[in-house]
Formats: C-alpha cells, structure tokens, sequence
C-alpha cells in the first residue's frame, strides 16, 4: 500500500505576514523624525548680523502658499525697471522663490520653471511622514538641484531665509550652508509638512512666526527695504468663511501688519480669497502680482530717487544683474 503524500503547504499567509511586517519597518523608518547634521547645515541665528558691504535696496517675499505665484509678477516689474536689489529674505515660499532669485534666475525662467511638473515636483506625500503627510525631502532636493549645489555664500545676491524654531515659535534667520535644507523648513507646514530638524533643534513655517520678515532686512542693514505681502487683505474673507479660517488671518495679520509697517514701499496685491494649488489660480496669482507691481512702481522709484539709491536714467526698462557678493558676507 503507497504511503499517502503530505499535501502542500499553503505559505502564502506567512508570506502575507512577512510583506506585511517589511511595509510595517518601512513605514516606520519614514516617521522616523529628519534631522540634518551634515557639515554644510545651516546656522539658525536669532538675529541677522550687520551685513558688510552694507545692502542697499531689499526685496522682502513673504509667505502664502500658492498666493506667492505673485511674487513672480512683481519679480517682472522690477527687473523691467531695473531696480538694483542686492539682498532677498524669504518666508515659506518667498524664500523658494527667493533662493531661485538670489541665484540668478529671472522672472521669465522663473514662471516657466514654476509651470513645469505638477505639485508632486515638489512634494512627496506619504502616509508614513512625521507629523504631518509631506515629508519635504523632495522640496529640499528640487531646491539644491536647482542651484546646483551652491550655499548660501555662492549665491549672486545675498539670501536670508526665515524659519520658526518649533519648540518656542521664535523666528530665526540662515545665510549660510545649504540652501534646500533652508527653505525646506521654512516651508514645513505644521500638520502637513513634516518638521526640519537641523543639528537637533527643530524648525517649522515661517508663517508660524515671520509672514513678512522685514525686521531681517533691517537688521542686516538695509537702506532701502520693499517687501511683498501676498496674504489676504483684512476683510477679504468671504460670508461663508468658517471661524477657524478667520482666526488664522486675524493671527497671520497681527504677524505681519507690524513688519510691513516698516518698509519703505509695501506691495500687496489683491488676490482671490480662496487659494489652491491650480493653474488658473497661479495665473492669477502673478497677473495679479504684476499689476500690483507696476501701481507701486511711480512711488517706489521716486523714493528710491529720494535716498539716492537710483539714477535718474536707471528706472528704464533694463534688468539690474546680480553683483556676485557671497565673499563679502
């Protein structure tokens, strides 16, 4: 009589388990909280330090999401009319679109590059993020890619990018070492954007502290300062509009209204209230932005005429190069 043969064995529960453990330890190593301690990360200062040579005209972008496709607008305006900006501060995406400026890209390359990609160029969402659902990693490569690899003291217009430090929401300023590390937690979002550690302390939006950090073009010590705010304007909320997002203007506005007050020329264009991340919305944006631009520009001209700081003949149409100054830091 033949023996019986044992029947198979089903191993595809314990394979189920296996993949299910391995995506368990992937997801994990994802929340793991980022922390950059390279040779090149960034100095959080509580101040900007007095800049020498001292700068003459800075252009200060502030933060707003999708709102900042604005800034590209007035980028247009002031390149056209030749405006010699030599230090940017940026906050959340002003000091994206800052750091691009600082480095050389102008308005028109600007836009084109903005217009490339979809909202996965720059994010990288994931269930397994720390605190939050982008990890922010991409937004720091597609920066550094962008310039190349250049810090902060390479750039051709001297940068400031604006963060909050989390753990007491104090604004603090970089100018050196590594630019996507930088602008990657000045955009990190609470609750959305996972939280940039840098050499052990941790740092969120700017918007947190600083919206529309004119003080850090003072301190550095700026003769000149214009500054853009992008935010909506007071009383712009629509009727529908829920309580939480009226607080959260009312806080952004008791942030900024202060800083602004300080500027020489402020630019605030009247963007729709209800932002996103859609191309129409973006075409808006910098329409906007460039209209804005070109109402303020007769004013900013002949203030900037005033202190001495522009040539009767220099406002004509021709864009002002960057002077390499990354040395002189």
């Amino acid at each position: 009589m033949q023996p019986t043969p044992n029947p198979p064995i089903d191993d595809r529960p314990r394979r189920g388990v296996l993949f299910g453990l391995l995506a368990f330890v992937v997801g994990l190593a994802g929340c793991v909280a980022f922390d950059y301690t390279g040779a090149d990360r960034p100095i959080a200062e509580a101040s900007v330090e007095p800049m020498s040579p001292r700068p003459r005209v800075a252009l200060v972008l502030g933060s707003g999401g999708p709102r900042g496709y604005a800034h590209l607008g007035v980028l247009k305006v002031l390149e056209e009319a030749g405006i010699p900006v030599d230090l940017v501060v940026g906050s959340s995406v002003g000091s994206l679109i800052g750091a691009f400026w600082a480095d050389g890209l102008d308005a028109e390359r600007l836009d084109a590059r903005s217009m490339q990609g979809g909202p996965l160029t720059l994010f990288d969402p994931t269930p397994f993020a720390d605190r939050g659902w982008i990890r922010g990693q991409r937004l720091q490569d597609y920066v550094n890619d962008g310039l190349e690899g250049r810090a902060f003291e390479q750039l051709p217009r001297r940068l400031v990018v604006v963060a909050t430090r989390r753990g007491d929401k104090s604004p603090v300023f970089f100018r050196s070492g590594n630019v996507g590390v930088a602008v990657r937690a000045s955009s990190a979002m609470p609750g959305i954007v996972s939280p940039v550690g840098i050499g052990g302390t941790e740092y969120e939006d700017a918007d947190e502290s600083l919206p529309v950090a004119v003080r850090a073009a003072r301190q550095a010590g700026a003769r000149f300062v214009i500054a853009v705010d992008v935010s909506a304007r007071a009383g712009s909320a629509p009727p529908d509009a829920s309580a939480a997002q009226r607080a959260r203007d009312t806080r952004r506005r008791a942030r900024i209204d202060p800083e602004v007050a300080d500027a020489d020329v402020l630019i605030h264009p009247g963007l729709r209230y209800d932002a996103g991340p859609w191309r129409d919305y973006f075409e808006h944006a910098r329409e906007a932005g460039e209209a804005s631009g070109r109402e303020a520009l007769p004013l900013l001209v002949a203030r900037l005429r005033q202190a001495g700081l522009l040539e009767s003949d220099t406002a004509s149409g021709s864009v002002a190069p960057p002077v390499r100054m990354g040395a002189e830091r």
